[in-house]
């Protein structure tokens, strides 16, 4: 595991730079929560017990943090998806991959509907309307997109999309794009986990942790108290 605490001062000097790349700290608040009605059209009843989802929606640290916290949710990887072969994070930090910070969810559908995960993603993951942008993060890597696993999710996100837009739930229009056939490349392990080990860290207190607290208090019913972790502590 990537500790700081391990490393000589040039090299903690070194590993700040290169975790800047991935999710910058620049003081910032946490974009808002904002209440919305949840989808009109949801997947079909599933016959299975597990399903996956990839979403997009700035610095993955926060956007796995909250999904980590959803009820039915067993797994919540911190990742890149978009590009096209591998992905590594010193490159994916350029904007020039085609790859977005990631994060990929596997959940139980008869506990969380896909629906439901897209709920929480418009309404506490992130700011659905701004553009190769979250807050402090600049760049395409960081752009809001829906990497939809099949024809089923990739239409549900369309239509709830749709009626949001509609809906005026939002000041400006939606910018999430749906992107299908992209696969998912798992970040470096010590990406994994972050919100849940570094809570005093500026970016996240800052960041991401009011994003938890808008799912606790907007989703309790959603809400479970111990994180689904990548790796057990």
């Amino acid at each position: 595991m990537f500790r700081l605490s391990h490393l000589s001062s040039p090299a903690i000097a070194f590993a700040l730079l290169l975790t800047v790349t991935a999710c910058q700290r620049i003081g910032h608040s946490a974009e808002p929560a904002v209440a919305i009605p949840p989808p009109a059209v949801d997947e079909p009843l599933a016959t299975s017990t597990t399903e996956t989802a990839v979403f997009a929606g700035g610095c993955f640290w926060g956007v796995q943090g909250v999904f980590q916290h959803v009820k039915g949710v067993s797994k919540a990887v911190s990742g890149y998806a978009g590009g096209g072969g591998g992905a590594h994070y010193q490159d994916v930090g350029t904007g020039n991959t085609g790859h977005a910070e990631s994060v990929e969810v596997t959940f139980d559908p008869h506990q969380v509907t896909y629906g439901q995960l897209l709920q929480i993603y418009f309404s506490v993951a992130h700011d659905p309307t701004q553009f190769n942008r979250q807050g402090p993060d600049v760049g395409p890597q960081y752009r809001s997109t829906i990497f939809a696993a099949n024809d089923t999710q990739k239409n549900v996100a369309a239509e709830y999309i749709a009626q949001l837009d509609k809906s005026g739930a939002y000041a400006r229009p939606i910018v999430t794009t749906i992107e299908t056939g992209k696969a998912f490349y798992p970040a470096e392990r010590y990406h994994q986990d972050y919100l849940t080990l570094h809570p005093t860290e500026p970016y996240i207190a800052i960041n991401d942790l009011p994003k938890v607290e808008n799912l606790k208090r907007l989703f309790p019913e959603r809400w479970r108290e111990q994180p689904a972790l990548v790796y057990a502590r």
